[in-house]
């Protein structure tokens, strides 16, 4: 089986969110939205609920979620971007105390994590994205980051990677990235 690769051009990440959007599914844009701003495991998204990340109280969506990495057992506090927030502010109709955010509306639990990347590998396949799960979107942030110039030290820590030779093999640096850096650097000119 290969290697998920992060999604590396903008345009298609944005038609990917836009796509859900587009086919009035609110519920899967917010899946896609939280996943490449968090970089969290589908895993642990998909055990969101809302009060994790909607104050009630408050009328407003949270600044932080708070999780337990299932895969690690450690916890973490994610900043939610306002591209979250303004998902979330679509989908907030859907809004219910306990319930979980990515929810089936048949059985009332989450869907599963196949169900997940059935639904995001569809729609990259329908816009010709080619393959792309779930954990392309994980991969996504780490890539955008490290592009925007975020220290690898910075971008291991948020995945909870035990060396940076494993983040750096999930971030996909590909060679036009190394090119770049080579025929970018003036050094005696």
């Amino acid at each position: 089986m290969a290697a998920t690769e992060p999604i590396r051009d903008r345009r298609q990440l944005r038609r990917l969110a836009d796509y859900f959007l587009e086919k009035n599914q609110p519920r899967n844009h917010v899946l896609v939205v939280l996943a490449v701003h968090t970089a969290l495991r589908v895993g642990d998204l998909l055990r969101l609920t809302w009060d994790d990340v909607y104050d009630f109280r408050k009328n407003r969506v949270r600044k932080t979620v708070c999780v337990t990495e299932q895969k690690t057992g450690k916890p973490k506090t994610v900043a939610l971007h306002e591209a979250v927030a303004g998902a979330l502010g679509l989908f907030a109709g859907s809004a219910r105390k306990g319930r979980f955010l990515i929810e089936n509306p048949r059985t009332g639990k989450a869907i599963s994590r196949i169900q997940a990347y059935r639904l995001i590998r569809a729609a990259a396949e329908e816009l010709g994205m080619g393959r792309v799960s779930c954990h392309s979107l994980r991969k996504t942030f780490g890539y955008f980051a490290w592009k925007s110039g975020s220290p690898l030290a910075v971008i291991m820590e948020v995945y909870n990677h035990s060396s940076l030779a494993v983040t750096r093999r999930y971030l996909g640096v590909a060679q036009d990235d190394k090119n770049k850096l080579y025929l970018g650097l003036r050094l005696l000119l």
